[in-house]
């Protein structure tokens, strides 16, 4: 049975694994013969490779993991419960963690701490949860709810941390040498004010329109709603009630830029897990808010356009007509869209007649 995520203690798993390391070394040390000189050269030797090792790592690898903290760590885990990435069972012991595999058995389809896919997620959804107070998909609040399921502590500020450090948090995790790989998007307002969280790996051509038609359109109805009562009252509104219909007004005009952009995108998006994060991510990139991987997305969608990624299945969508020309030319692009049969091949070149050598 597994222990409750409250029982985890880093500190107590570490001094234990120490200790088990210690009896192994005796006991290798005791097959082979080993003096006492020789055990305390041995550790010695060791310890001291293993400091240097983690220097020269630290210069020279920019791509060693820092230490995660545990908090933001629980909150990203919870997040992921959410959007029905990880498995909370495993946490509260009604499923068993699955058997270590043999070493040549084959490769399991999904990590261990991953939903399996019969099985019921914590929240059923669409592939959109969204930053809002209120909504039934509201990200912040299931979050909560995941963590106070498996008897974790839940922060008081998760909403902010969600607003202001989830996504960066979330992209350094998935993120490897030049590969960067986030799978929660936050697409949102110009001013963060309203967030909506897509789900990359159950993307489609549809999700924008249903972001809009779920999500932006009946947020719209509701803002309008609000901003028509406070204009009633007129002269009778109080400071507070002014504040309140400043704040609706620019979220109104927000949501009406949001829903446009997400529109004009919607029309020939069409998304293609296998051209990979990043380039699918491109047309989107007005819409993330972290200014780092904004630019990123803003340079791919610029090589995009200027045809350095016409093998993406995302370039066929939005210039077919210059990647079929391409793949008359290019074989490999050619089988990469499945239109070998455009593909010409070249003339072979005469071989030139080798003339014979003359007797001197």
């Amino acid at each position: 049975m597994c222990a409750r995520l409250g029982d985890y203690d880093p500190p107590a798993i570490e001094a234990e694994l120490a200790d088990i390391q210690a009896e192994i070394d005796d006991i290798a040390f005791d097959l082979y013969g080993f003096s006492d000189a020789d055990r305390a050269a041995a550790l010695g030797s060791s310890g001291a490779v293993d400091e240097d090792d983690g220097v020269n790592d630290a210069s020279e690898d920019d791509d060693g993991a820092d230490a995660v903290d545990q908090t933001a760590g629980l909150l990203s885990w919870a997040a992921g419960v959410a959007f029905g990435r990880f498995d909370w069972r495993l946490a509260t012991g009604e499923r068993e963690a699955p058997p270590e595999p043999e070493p040549f058995d084959p490769l399991p389809a999904k990590s261990p701490g991953m939903l399996p896919d019969d099985a019921e997620p914590f929240h059923v959804h669409s592939g959109i949860l969204v930053d809002d107070q209120g909504h039934p998909n509201d990200l912040a609040r299931l979050i909560e709810e995941v963590l106070a399921r498996v008897e974790g502590p839940v922060p008081a500020d998760v909403r902010r941390w969600l607003q202001r450090d989830f996504f960066k948090f979330h992209l350094g995790q998935y993120s490897k040498s030049r590969r960067k790989a986030p799978i929660y998007w936050p697409l949102s307002t110009s001013s963060g004010s309203y967030t909506l969280w897509l789900y990359y790996p159950s993307l489609t051509d549809q999700t924008l329109f249903t972001a809009v038609n779920d999500f932006i359109e009946p947020k719209l109805k509701q803002v309008g709603q609000d901003v028509a009562a406070l204009r009633t009252k007129g002269s009778a509104r109080s400071r507070d009630d002014e504040k309140a219909f400043e704040a609706l007004q620019a979220l109104e005009l927000e949501l009406i830029e949001l829903r446009d952009t997400l529109l004009a995108i919607a029309q020939t998006y069409r998304p293609n897990h296998d051209d990979g994060v990043q380039i699918t991510a491109a047309p989107l990139w007005q819409l993330f808010r972290l200014k780092p991987w904004q630019k990123v997305l803003k340079d791919t969608w610029a090589k995009l356009e200027k045809g350095d990624y016409d093998w993406a299945h995302l370039a066929m969508a939005y210039w077919p007509d210059r990647v079929r020309e391409k793949c008359e030319t290019d074989k490999s692009l050619a089988i990469a869209h499945d239109l070998e049969h455009l593909y010409v091949e070249p003339e072979p070149k005469p071989t030139k007649a080798r003339g014979r050598k003359k007797n001197g």
